[in-house]
């Protein structure tokens, strides 16, 4: 079934449209800046296999920048800083606190300038065949392509076919010609021309050592209109980044083997073939809240079920919102599985957060404490067949999380060491005495609070 087509409003008046696919973690997909209708893509069979792909476990937020697509139209002022304020209004809209952020062609500099400029989103960068700069790509077959632009406004028709058929391919005919169809729906000659100035005058090299979220850079080995070199100078100058060289000639990712694309992208977020639950390293974190037995004993079961209900709620908003996979919920508690030690952190404050600003008018306060560990949990099948995790890394987890106050989150070291060099700040409890293990285990505090 074909997305529906939702509006989102910019802090400067723009409405932008975009549409979501799926259930799970959020990837906000920003297209090729200028060829970019969500609606009537869908009309492409590749292409729809390509959103399908990747909106398999997560949610697939797809906008259309503004001046092209279903979004507004009449832009008199174009920039590429502008299109910052697009992908606000959606994410904003959709309440994404953190999200993976992927950039096509000449979005990628957009992507690269949100990614700065807002490191507490952006979960992870997926980059395809991005520059940061238009003299990183210049030479002979991109001035070819740029002088084909001197045609837009004289045969806005004609233009639209070669690029098509340049992207396609000449021998697949009948698919180049559709999709001519839909640019020459996606924006009119005279806003392509304004975004083709604005990319020509774009340059976000400074940006490049700023980003702090985990980056992969993808790219084609065989790309007609330019090399590898502007991939690995990307690569070589984001902290935290990763270069993957793709067999292939297409420009577009849907084209060619667009099935590994999408396992590039899928080791990158750390997802496994089978949904859910998966072995290897991991970030444990539990949830309990605090009193949950004198509460169901001074309110009766219906009401207090009914806040176990409303805590339920909001951990999975948090656990969907930051990729984590939940494993069982106790009652009172939750067990919840992350990949990325990051991710687990900023959901552990997204809940805190949540709750502390719901028990600020609420007639009974849900108090919350949250503990994190990560190891090698072993991961069996329950009874019911789904996954759940064992072992000492899962012990330990849930150990801190009952030396937590209601309101705290703490953390093994392990924990604290895997974030280094990111947001967080600490406080040092100690060494702790945790039932079951020998050895005091050294506790940190996350201050969470502002």
């Amino acid at each position: 079934m074909q997305p529906q087509i939702q509006y989102a409003k910019t802090s400067d008046g723009v409405n932008i449209a975009y549409w979501t696919l799926g259930e799970g973690s959020p990837l906000v997909y920003l297209p090729n800046l200028i060829w970019s209708h969500g609606q009537l893509e869908w009309q492409i069979p590749e292409i729809r296999r390509w959103y399908e792909q990747l909106a398999e476990r997560r949610t697939l937020v797809r906008l259309d920048p503004r001046g092209t697509g279903s979004s507004q139209r009449d832009i008199e002022n174009y920039t590429l800083e502008a299109i910052q304020f697009d992908i606000e209004a959606v994410v904003d809209r959709l309440e994404l606190d953190t999200f993976a952020l992927f950039g096509d062609l000449n979005a990628g500099s957009v992507a690269i300038r949100y990614a700065a400029n807002h490191p507490d989103r952006v979960a992870h960068l997926i980059l395809w065949h991005t520059y940061a700069r238009v003299a990183d790509v210049r030479g002979p077959k991109w001035n070819m392509m740029e002088s084909l632009q001197a045609r837009m406004d004289q045969d806005w028709e004609s233009y639209t076919e070669t690029r098509a058929h340049m992207g396609f391919g000449w021998s697949d005919g009948e698919s180049a010609h559709r999709y001519a169809k839909i640019m020459r729906d996606c924006t009119t000659p005279e806003m392509a021309l304004k975004a083709y100035d604005a990319i020509r005058e774009d340059d976000v090299t400074a940006l490049l050592p700023r980003i702090s979220s985990p980056t992969l850079v993808l790219h084609r080995r065989e790309l007609y209109f330019w090399d590898v070199q502007a991939s690995q100078n990307l690569a070589a100058t984001i902290p935290d980044s990763r270069l993957v060289v793709l067999e292939g000639v297409a420009s577009a990712p849907f084209l060619g083997d667009s099935d590994a694309v999408v396992a590039a992208i899928r080791d990158f977020l750390g997802e496994d073939e089978h949904a859910g639950i998966s072995g290897g390293f991991a970030t444990i974190l539990f949830t309990d809240v605090e009193g949950s037995t004198p509460l169901t004993q001074r309110l009766g079961d219906a009401k207090a079920r009914e806040l176990l209900r409303e805590h339920e709620r909001m951990v999975r908003e948090a656990l969907k919102a930051h990729g984590g996979s939940e494993v069982k919920t106790m009652g009172d508690g939750f067990m919840a599985s992350f990949s990325s030690a990051t991710r687990a952190l900023k959901c552990a404050i997204a809940i805190q957060s949540a709750f502390a600003e719901r028990n600020e008018s609420a007639e009974e306060p849900i108090k919350v404490r949250i503990g994190l560990n990560a190891g090698e949990p072993i991961v069996e099948d329950d009874p019911d067949g789904r996954g759940d995790l064992f072992g000492t890394a899962v012990n330990l987890a849930a150990r801190i999380a009952a030396k937590a106050e209601a309101g705290e989150i703490l953390v093994a070291d392990v924990v604290r060491q895997l974030v280094a060099g990111k947001e967080f700040l600490f406080n040092d409890r100690g060494e702790t005495e945790l039932r079951g293990f020998e050895d005091p285990v050294r506790v940190y505090e996350v201050r969470w609070r502002e």
